[in-house]
C-alpha cells in the first residue's frame, strides 16, 4: 500500500476544508473539538447507517441530529422530494404544500391554532421570542442553564453570578445590552422559578424551555417544573414557549407537550417536520399569531420559508410517523439500546447509566441520570471521549460530545442494536 493510499481521505478532506471554512466545518460540534480526532466526512446514508469518505460503514445514532426519524433515504421521502424538485426549487410565492403542512401541524398539536414556517430552529425560537415581547410589551425573558435555543444574540447566555442576576454572553460579538434582559435559571428548580416571578413577574415577557432537553445530553423536565412554569406564566401574563425543535414529534406524536399534558402558548418546531430538509416553524394560539406581520406589528420574513421541496419532505415524514405502532416500536428500540449499554458497562465495572424518551436517548458516565446542567457537567468526560473513539473504531457513530442527546430511527432493527451492544461490551472492557 502506498503512502497516499494509507492516508485517510477524512484527514485529507478536513485539512482541505480548514483552508476555506472556519474550523473546517459549518456547525461547531462537527469538528470533534470536544473529543479530539478527525471528523468523518459522510458520503451516503441508508436506513440506520452511513458511510464516510474512506468507505467505512457506521451505525448512525445522530440521525442528522434528530430529523432522520424514518432512517436515511426513506424511499417515500426521496420520491416526494424528487417530484417537488421537478416542478421548481423555489418560488418566493405561496404554495398549496405550505397550507397542507400547516394544517397537519395544527391538527397534531392542539396548542397550535396557527403556525408560521421558517427555515431553521434558530429562526423559530428567535421569532417566537420577538412575538412574545411584542404581544406583552415586556422585555425580560427567562431561560434555563443548559438549554440551547439557537444562536440568536439574546439566547447565547450563561447564568449570572447569583440567583436573579441576569446572564452574560457566551459568545464574542454579543453585546452586554443584548442579554441584559435575559434571566438564566437552573433547569428543574421550581423554587428559583417561583422567586423570579415573585420578584419581577410583571416584567417577564416569556419563559422558554426545552421540555425534554437535548443539548446538555438528554434531561427530562420534571412534571412539577413544567406545571409550575405553566401556572406562573398564566398568573403573571407571560408567554410560555416550548422549544420542541428537537423533541417535537421525536418523543411522541404530540411532542413533549402531549407527553406531559401541558399546553404552551407558543411552540418552536424543527428537525422532524423537515424530514432532513431545512424546515422549522413556530406557532400557537391564534390571538398571539395574529400579531405577526402582515396583519400585526411583529415583523418576521424569510425568502426560503415554506420552500416547496423541503415542505414535501416534511409533509411525507409527518404522514409516515402516524403509522400504527410507530412510536411504540421507536421507544422500544431506544430503551433496548440504553438497557444493553448499561448492562455492558456494569459488566466492566464502569459508572454508567442511560435514559430514553421516544426516539431520543442519553448516555451518562455517572451513577445516576442527571436532572440539571451542573449534574450533567459532573460526568466523566475523559472516559466518554475514550468510549466515543472506541465505538467509532467499531463502526458505531455516537454524538461527538458528551453533552448531546442521541437518536434512533425506525430503521434501527434488532441486528443494529445487537451489533452496537456487542461493540460497546468490547470497548467498555478496554477502557474500564
Amino acid at each position: 500500500m502506498t503512502t497516499e493510499q494509507a492516508t485517510s481521505r477524512n484527514d485529507t478532506l478536513f485539512a482541505r476544508a480548514q483552508l476555506t471554512t472556519p474550523g473546517g466545518v459549518n456547525s461547531p460540534v462537527r469538528a470533534f473539538r470536544s473529543v479530539g480526532g478527525t471528523p468523518r466526512f459522510i458520503t451516503r446514508a441508508l436506513g440506520p447507517h452511513f458511510w464516510d469518505a474512506d468507505g467505512k460503514r457506521y451505525i448512525d445514532y445522530i440521525g442528522s441530529w434528530g430529523p432522520a426519524i424514518l432512517g436515511h433515504a426513506r424511499p417515500e421521502v426521496v420520491s416526494a422530494v424528487q417530484a417537488a424538485a421537478a416542478n421548481g426549487l423555489s418560488f418566493g410565492a405561496p404554495t398549496e404544500g405550505e397550507i397542507e403542512i400547516a394544517e397537519e401541524i395544527c391538527r397534531l398539536l392542539p396548542s397550535i391554532e396557527q403556525v408560521r414556517l421558517v427555515s431553521s430552529g434558530t429562526e423559530a425560537t428567535m421569532s417566537a421570542l420577538r412575538l412574545a415581547r411584542g404581544a406583552t410589551g415586556r422585555d425580560k425573558i427567562v431561560k434555563f442553564e443548559g438549554c440551547y435555543h439557537g444562536h440568536a444574540d439574546s439566547l447565547l447566555v450563561k447564568a449570572g453570578s447569583g440567583l436573579l442576576t441576569f446572564g452574560n454572553p457566551t459568545s464574542a460579538g454579543v453585546p452586554e445590552d443584548f442579554v441584559k434582559h435575559t434571566l438564566v435559571l437552573d433547569y428543574n428548580d421550581v423554587a428559583q422559578l417561583e422567586d423570579a416571578f415573585a420578584t419581577m413577574g410583571d416584567e417577564i415577557a416569556c419563559v422558554i424551555v426545552e421540555p425534554v432537553a437535548g443539548n446538555m445530553n438528554l434531561i427530562r423536565a420534571t412534571p412539577e417544573f413544567l406545571q409550575s412554569m405553566r401556572d406562573l406564566c398564566t398568573k403573571h401574563g407571560a408567554v410560555l414557549i416550548f422549544d420542541e425543535v428537537m423533541c417535537g414529534f421525536r418523543v411522541g406524536l404530540q411532542g413533549a407537550q402531549g407527553m406531559y399534558g401541558i399546553q404552551p402558548d407558543l411552540t418552536a418546531l424543527g428537525k422532524v417536520i423537515g424530514g432532513g430538509m431545512p424546515v422549522a416553524a413556530f406557532g400557537g394560539r391564534a390571538e398571539l399569531m395574529q400579531k405577526m406581520a402582515p396583519i400585526g406589528p411583529v415583523y418576521q420574513a424569510g425568502t426560503l420559508s415554506g420552500n416547496p421541496v423541503a415542505v414535501a419532505a416534511g409533509m411525507t415524514t409527518l404522514k409516515l410517523i402516524q403509522e400504527a405502532g410507530f412510536y411504540e416500536r421507536l421507544s422500544a428500540t431506544a430503551n433496548r439500546l440504553v438497557a444493553g449499554l448499561t448492562e455492558a458497562a456494569r459488566e466492566a465495572g464502569i459508572d454508567f447509566c442511560g435514559d430514553a424518551v421516544g426516539g431520543m436517548f442519553g448516555m451518562y458516565f455517572s451513577k445516576e441520570v442527571p436532572g440539571s446542567y451542573s449534574e450533567m457537567m459532573a460526568g466523566d468526560k475523559e472516559r466518554f471521549n475514550r468510549f466515543f473513539h472506541g465505538m467509532l473504531d467499531e463502526g458505531v457513530y455516537f454524538a461527538p460530545a458528551m453533552f448531546e442527546a442521541g437518536f434512533v430511527s425506525i430503521q434501527h432493527d434488532d441486528a443494529a442494536i445487537d451489533e452496537t451492544i456487542e461493540a460497546a461490551r468490547r470497548v467498555f472492557k478496554r477502557i474500564g
